[in-house]
């Protein structure tokens, strides 16, 4: 009987790109965010040892009080030391266990920026290096199809697998103060679960994926149309090319013939092309919808939130960035066609 060869679709070929991507770049992508996660949580695990230490020297020479008072506390009893927490109190602990939590969880994240940008550095530029590219041009898969792979996968897979790294560190911070508290008399729930807002926050890290797979797109543009055009040194390329311009501009003061400042021309020209790939890097754009959103400068939970994560697909700079970075993938897709020896 003879074998039937079923043709693979668009869909099954660029999946199977991306798993390659994956593969490939598996250190980067899935192993550099977790291992970042442990460090986090071995730091901060290390900084909680040390304030115990503090608190316990500072007890055991009754140096303790409760709310400024003239009671001295002579052992270390969370729940006697937050027995008279009032309505302002809980709210100030509530927004200060979020920034710890957030802060626990930051860590995937950073490394989340270096490595999708130096993996769209390299991801057109090595295998015309090596010379793989003759390979992959003999098989039957579109330049568009691969360079498309690659922006899925800084845009999409490595954000992805950095959210949960990012949401496991959390909870697991979470659980470690938790018995912290439980350790010293205090009672979890009421101090650490009733008032932070983990869930909110891993909510918010989930719906920011589309946000991220937007605002990083002109980056992930740049620095792959950077990837399919040097010959040598994409790096000096990507960075140099922004830095030089935006030092023209500002020397020059081009920029008042439109009725603007320089400043302008490094936020949304040199900033967009080098630091989308930084995660918030959102929120220096949209301190007013945050402001409106949260009611509260200090509401970081409500900064975070799902609602104000998906409120920064109204910004027009999000749209325009976009477009602008679906331009130069174009332009890279037909760079690849034409690729040859470096």
């Amino acid at each position: 009987m003879n074998a039937v060869n079923h043709p693979i679709s668009k869909a099954g070929t660029l999946r199977w790109l991306l798993k390659r991507e994956y593969w490939e770049n598996r250190g980067g992508f899935l192993y550099a965010p977790f291992i970042a996660g442990i460090v986090s949580l071995l730091m901060s695990t290390i900084g909680i040892l040390f304030g115990l230490w503090a608190m316990r020297r500072a007890a055991a020479q009754g140096e303790l009080h409760i709310n400024n008072s003239d009671i001295n506390v002579n052992g270390l009893d969370l729940n006697l030391l937050t027995s008279q927490l009032d309505a302002k109190d809980m709210a100030d602990l509530a927004n200060g266990l979020d920034l710890t939590l957030v802060l626990s969880s930051l860590w995937p994240f950073i490394v989340l920026a270096f490595v999708v940008f130096f993996y769209c550095l390299g991801a057109l530029y090595d295998d015309r290096r090596d010379r793989s590219i003759l390979f992959w041009k003999s098989l039957p898969l579109s330049d568009a199809q691969t360079v498309l792979s690659k922006a899925a996968s800084a845009l999409l897979v490595a954000p992805l697998i950095a959210v949960v790294a990012s949401i496991l560190t959390m909870f697991i911070f979470v659980l470690v103060i938790s018995v912290v508290v439980m350790a010293h008399g205090g009672d979890a729930m009421a101090l650490i679960w009733g008032p932070a807002s983990p869930l909110s926050i891993a909510a918010g890290h989930l719906s920011w994926i589309p946000v991220y797979l937007l605002w990083a797109l002109p980056t992930v543009g740049w620095l792959l149309l950077c990837s399919a055009w040097a010959r040598t040194k994409p790096f000096l390329w990507a960075v140099m090319l922004p830095l030089f311009a935006g030092i023209i501009v500002s020397t020059t003061r081009v920029m008042t013939a439109f009725d603007m400042t320089s400043a302008w021309f490094w936020k949304n020209i040199v900033g967009r092309l080098l630091l989308g790939t930084l995660p918030g890097s959102d929120l220096f754009y949209r301190s007013e919808q945050l402001a409106s959103i949260s009611g509260n400068r200090d509401n970081l939970a409500a900064a975070l939130s799902p609602t104000s994560q998906l409120a920064a697909l109204s910004l027009p700079e999000l749209w325009i960035g976009a477009a602008v970075g679906v331009v130069f993938i174009v332009i890279a897709i037909r760079l690849r066609r034409r690729a040859g020896e470096i």
